[in-house]
């Protein structure tokens, strides 16, 4: 039975993008949309988004829509399009005076205002359309608010009695945190005692941690971070919160487009493959080091790397782990990203210390991305801990052997390779330190002169399936057992 879904998202791919919960949105919509589910997806019409050769249509009884946000009186709009390759609409919230900017997140003290407006235009665009939605699915800080309001300021009208609130979280580092004279703006209304009391005493209005008290239901991006964020070390000051609702929190393992990442198809490759045409995979290798004047021999390896250079990433320990093993065993290296100055410096010394042998792209570039994954041997991924992660699970699609410390998604998605049986899909390591991940790389590289074992590591791989239309289905009975 077709379910109604009201869904909020502070960025959704291809419209706009900067990390995971872009592509999440995007494809969650699709997949549920193509699944028969009244979807509508509600986001900013961010001044990033490119206006040129996108097709938008006014809703007109959503024009010059007022709301207030604390003092401060806006105008919003809405505006439709379809989400690129699907019959799915997406509504996009039209404001200048908060959403024009050149960029999607920004550092100004009162960016928590788009985003209550954004979850406002939600409700009353709703509201106009006359829109009952069953399940309100609402997307890390940026919209954790609509759950309490759905329990305050909007339970009046009876479009939303049956209305059941959902709580994402791609990333428990992001929060939301205010300080306590953004109260009136945050309640709209609603009494003062609905907020977190021992926050609030402490000075703070924390908007993630209300949408984790308020929600019916909780929803982290694979089982294993779901269990990590209940813990000290990984809850992010939020962990208390979380083992109360653990009841009511559950773990879904993201899942990947094959439309957009599958070496069978991928638009972005002159030539394709499958598990039995590996040579293919060799020879756009050989094409990819040309192309980046990387300059290796038969048999050596090359190790991709595509991320945000930060500390949760792992970069961390790469400063010490790599420069001794490029010194002593024989692989090259391609690194795409961007982020923290110190580990873009990093590698860019190191690609000018091992020249011909490491290639670093500072930034971003689709079609590099899909070039790494394919070309190279093996995906690095050591980080301190990852909700769910893409790029590993990309990787096995493409033949590309993932090295990955076994946390959050990683963990649920990549099996250790054990040569006795034959069995595993990468190369998991444990602790969070140089040694451990030194040791891992190690493995990979005596494993990769193994043909025989490598392939069958290669294969293990390349028959895994993540697919989105796989996993959107655990959203759909969550959502039915909700909605009654």
């Amino acid at each position: 039975m077709p379910i109604r879904i009201c869904y909020l998202s502070a960025e959704v791919a291809p419209f706009a993008k900067v990390g995971g919960l872009a592509d999440v949105s995007g494809a969650l919509v699709k997949y549920l949309h193509a699944a028969g589910h009244d979807m509508r997806l509600f986001m900013p019409f961010h001044g990033s988004i490119r206006r040129e050769g996108l097709e938008t249509y006014p809703v007109a009884f959503l024009q010059d829509v007022p709301v207030k946000i604390g003092p401060q009186l806006y105008r919003f709009s809405v505006q439709t399009a379809r989400l690129p390759g699907t019959e799915a609409f997406v509504y996009l919230v039209d404001c200048p005076a908060v959403f024009g900017g050149p960029s999607i997140y920004t550092a100004d003290p009162h960016e928590y205002r788009r985003y209550l407006l954004l979850t406002h235009a939600a409700f009353l665009s709703c509201q106009r359309m006359g829109f009952a939605p069953q399940i309100l699915h609402c997307n890390d800080w940026h919209t954790a608010i609509a759950p309490l309001w759905l329990r305050s300021i909007y339970r009046w009208d009876q479009l939303f009695a049956a209305t059941r609130s959902v709580m994402a979280i791609h990333n428990l580092a992001y929060q939301g945190v205010l300080g306590p004279t953004a109260a009136s703006e945050v309640l709209s209304g609603a009494g003062p005692e609905m907020l977190h009391q021992d926050d609030l005493r402490a000075g703070r209005i924390n908007l993630l941690r209300h949408g984790l008290l308020y929600a019916d239901l909780l929803v982290t991006v694979s089982p294993s971070y779901a269990r990590e964020i209940q813990t000290p070390e990984y809850g992010a000051g939020l962990d208390d919160t979380l083992r109360a609702r653990k009841a009511s929190l559950l773990g879904i393992l993201n899942g990947v487009d094959y439309q957009e990442w599958d070496p069978r198809n991928d638009k972005w490759l002159p030539r394709h493959y499958g598990a039995s045409q590996l040579g293919v995979k060799a020879g756009l290798k050989d094409e990819f080091l040309a192309r980046l004047k990387l300059r290796v021999g038969e048999r050596v390896p090359l190790i991709g790397m595509i991320t945000r250079l930060a500390t949760q990433k792992g970069v961390d320990l790469l400063l010490k782990a790599l420069p001794p093993l490029l010194a002593a065993r024989q692989f090259s290296l391609a690194v795409l990203g961007s982020g923290e100055a110190l580990y873009e410096e990093f590698f860019s010394t190191l690609a000018q210390k091992f020249p011909g042998r490491v290639a670093f792209h500072r930034g971003y570039s689709d079609e590099l991305a899909h070039w790494i994954e394919a070309a190279s041997d093996m995906f690095l991924m050591p980080s301190r801990y990852e909700p769910c992660g893409l790029n590993q699970m990309y990787s096995l699609r493409y033949g590309t052997v993932p090295i990955v410390r076994r946390t959050g998604g990683l963990g649920d998605s990549v099996q250790h390779f054990e040569a006795t049986t034959g069995s595993g899909t990468g190369i998991v390591f444990n602790d969070y330190n140089e040694q451990a991940v030194s040791w891992a790389i190690s493995m990979a590289l005596d494993l990769y002169q193994q043909k025989g074992a490598w392939r069958r590591l290669v294969q293990n791989g390349m028959a895994r399936d993540f697919s989105w239309k796989r996993q959107v289905q655990h959203y759909v009975e969550a959502y039915a057992q909700l909605a009654g």
